[in-house]
């Protein structure tokens, strides 16, 4: 494949991740607007925001079996137009059941847009460097999550209606249609397993890997999505600075996957997970037990960085389980991980309800501790076999 293709197809696997990472991360910054747009309670109104959440799951599962129907190029181009229709609902049709519908067809363009960017990677790069170039893949989930929050703030606090973010949200697709029309794409392919001992392997490893990315994006969203209030409402903090710490949670988190995107090349990764997962989760215990604005900004920085290849460094395990990259083994990591995003109100907002915003903040560091011992027992059930 000449490399010039290869770019572009690179980019827009970029492309894709941050789309997705944009409409996830305005949520917990738009979410008390939407709700009094609406005239509904905070906790309803989280629920609703299910209904994105739920299309980026049901995308990412159903995609595996999609590529055998249409191909990338077409699902993408059909994305496009889906994209501007629910654009356009958002902005003109002001009720929440076609609020609802919108976002749906949003998680779902979404979600068949960066399995297609996964896909591609895991394609496209084999060994170390796949690892490297999944770590910038997912950093630009992370450079949405420093531009959205300054950009949603911005709008609120001059008093522009939270839906005009949408269609800058919906430039991302724009890039990726106008490349699309313009590449080739690869025919994807798996090769079954064979041999017993490595098909055992694949059974541990892959159900372990699973229930780790699950727990992971579940808190990891809970936490993000919930700081914006958790800050203004418990630690008094305004609109500004709260925007201020979710964006620099996500400049960190890129910043850090910039850096293991170098440092992974020389680490065992089923070792280099067990560190991550252990010193976020003491940096999450901290953030939620300090109350200065200037500890609460350091704490956020750094668990950003430590937490930043996680989810890579997770992909990376699954898609090595076979000699060629299979779809279906990465679907399932990603099917797992928005599982985690579709529970993230689900699970939160009846937490939020009855216990407050710092019990939402205590439940993903204990589901980030549940990640930390899983890589221990990954680690030790490998070398068994």
């Amino acid at each position: 494949m000449m490399k010039k293709n290869i770019i572009g197809l690179t980019c827009i696997s970029f492309c894709s991740y941050a789309l997705t990472g944009a409409l996830i991360i305005v949520t917990g910054i738009i979410l008390e607007n939407v709700s009094k747009y609406f005239g509904i309670p905070i906790a309803r109104m989280s629920n609703t925001f299910t209904f994105l959440n739920a299309g980026i799951l049901i995308a990412i599962f159903l995609n595996s079996w999609l590529i055998n129907i249409f191909t990338l190029k077409k699902q993408l181009i059909m994305g496009f137009f889906l994209t501007i229709i629910a654009i356009w609902i958002l902005m003109f049709y002001h009720t929440i059941a076609l609020f609802s519908l919108s976002i749906f067809i949003l998680g779902i363009v979404s979600g068949v847009t960066m399995s297609i960017g996964t896909f591609l990677i895991t394609n496209l790069y084999k060994g170390s460097k796949r690892a490297s170039i999944l770590l910038l893949t997912d950093s630009c989930f992370s450079m949405s999550g420093i531009t959205f929050p300054i950009i949603s703030t911005f709008l609120i606090f001059n008093h522009i209606t939270w839906y005009w973010i949408y269609p800058l949200i919906g430039i991302f697709y724009l890039i990726i249609f106008i490349l699309t029309l313009n590449l080739k794409f690869p025919k994807l392919t798996y090769t079954k397993i064979k041999n017993d001992n490595y098909k055992n392997q694949w059974n541990i490893s892959i159900i372990l890997l699973s229930i780790s990315a699950l727990l992971y994006i579940l808190g990891q969203l809970s936490f993000i999505s919930w700081i914006p209030e958790y800050v203004i409402k418990s630690i008094h903090l305004n609109i500004i600075q709260s925007g201020k710490l979710v964006s620099n949670f996500w400049m960190s988190y890129m910043i850090g996957m910039w850096v293991f995107s170098v440092i992974l090349k020389y680490f065992n990764l089923k070792n280099i997970i067990i560190f991550l997962t252990g010193i976020s989760t003491l940096l999450m215990y901290i953030f939620n037990h300090v109350h200065s604005y200037f500890l609460l900004q350091f704490f956020i920085i750094s668990l950003g960085f430590f937490s930043s290849a996680i989810y890579t460094i997770i992909i990376t395990l699954a898609s090595q389980q076979t000699k060629k990259p299979s779809p279906k083994i990465i679907n399932l990591i990603l099917t797992s991980g928005t599982i985690g995003t579709l529970l993230t109100f689900i699970v939160t907002g009846p937490i939020v309800k009855h216990s407050g915003f710092i019990s939402a903040l205590i439940t993903s560091n204990i589901l980030y501790g549940i990640v930390f011992l899983i890589s221990l027992i990954n680690l030790i059930s490998t070398k068994k076999i």
